[in-house]
């Protein structure tokens, strides 16, 4: 099994300003998140948040904590949601098996000792793209399908913005300490996801991009609301954004994406909202 795990250091929002375009996607986009009978990790200084993707083919794959973590295994004192993009894969907790399908989620908790992933069919192999953040309590290891999602209808068609939030680790699902992760769904003939724009300084988030067209993009903004920047954006690609930032965008072409949140704060509702007018 091989991990690849890389450590993105947190940015002070004064220094941001002055990044040009290739330290900018240095510092936020991530840029591998799936490789094949691999698990790639990336370890924020954002709430010590863990961002990354597996993907088994043709080898079981066992989660294990790297050498960044100074843990006995990965869970200790941590908890990880796990949303599938990929085709049908098995996690087994603790010898425990559950079968997870395409767009089906997974909560582990604090404590659980062994994580091991699979797929079904190696020519059509389960990605499992996870986050994973501190936890001093331990919670139910549950399965998440979209029918028990708390779903949220946002936007409209004529400001092209028009989405469903499909909320799959949030408190009315399921239990976390601080762990938050749910997947948006534009509808056709939009392009526009988080409209007006928001921040929410107790809280760090991540969005992750897929369904993707090839050769379509999506354009991430992010930044001081006074100050923004955008990253032009792949399929499968990722961004992590600061407590101070921003973080919206636009597609080319539809898309879906991951979000995913953790910090002090577990009230979803808790964001300050910058109309499209007053972004600079």
């Amino acid at each position: 099994m091989t991990m690849k795990i890389n450590e993105i250091h947190a940015v002070h929002r004064e220094d941001f300003k002055a990044y040009d375009t290739e330290t900018l996607r240095q510092r936020f986009l991530l840029q591998e998140i799936f490789a094949a009978d691999s698990i790639v990790a990336n370890y924020t200084h954002y709430d010590r948040f863990m961002v990354g993707g597996v993907m088994p083919v043709n080898e079981r794959l066992v989660l294990e904590a790297p050498d960044l973590l100074k843990a006995p295994f990965f869970l200790h004192r941590r908890e990880l949601g796990i949303i599938n993009i990929g085709g049908i894969g098995t996690i087994k907790v603790d010898g425990t098996e559950y079968t997870i399908a395409n767009k089906e989620a997974m909560y582990i908790g604090n404590g659980s000792e062994s994580v091991q992933f699979a797929s079904k069919d190696a020519q059509n192999p389960a990605k499992f793209y996870f986050n994973s953040s501190p936890a001093h309590a331990r919670h139910d290891t549950k399965k998440i399908t979209l029918q028990d999602a708390n779903v949220l209808d946002a936007g409209a068609a004529e400001t092209c913005n028009q989405r469903s939030i499909n909320q799959l680790l949030i408190h009315s699902v399921v239990n976390t300490c601080q762990l938050q992760m749910g997947m948006t769904e534009l509808h056709p003939g939009s392009n526009w996801n988080t409209m007006p724009a928001h921040t929410h300084s107790r809280r760090m988030e991540t969005y992750f991009y897929f369904n993707v067209p090839q050769e379509q993009a999506v354009c991430h903004f992010m930044g001081p609301p006074q100050e923004t920047r955008h990253i032009w954006v792949a399929n499968e690609q990722a961004v992590v954004s600061p407590p101070w930032s921003i973080h919206c965008g636009v597609g080319t072409a539809n898309y879906t994406f991951i979000w995913g949140m953790a910090g002090e704060n577990m009230d979803y509702t808790d964001m300050d909202f910058v109309k499209p007018n007053e972004l600079k």
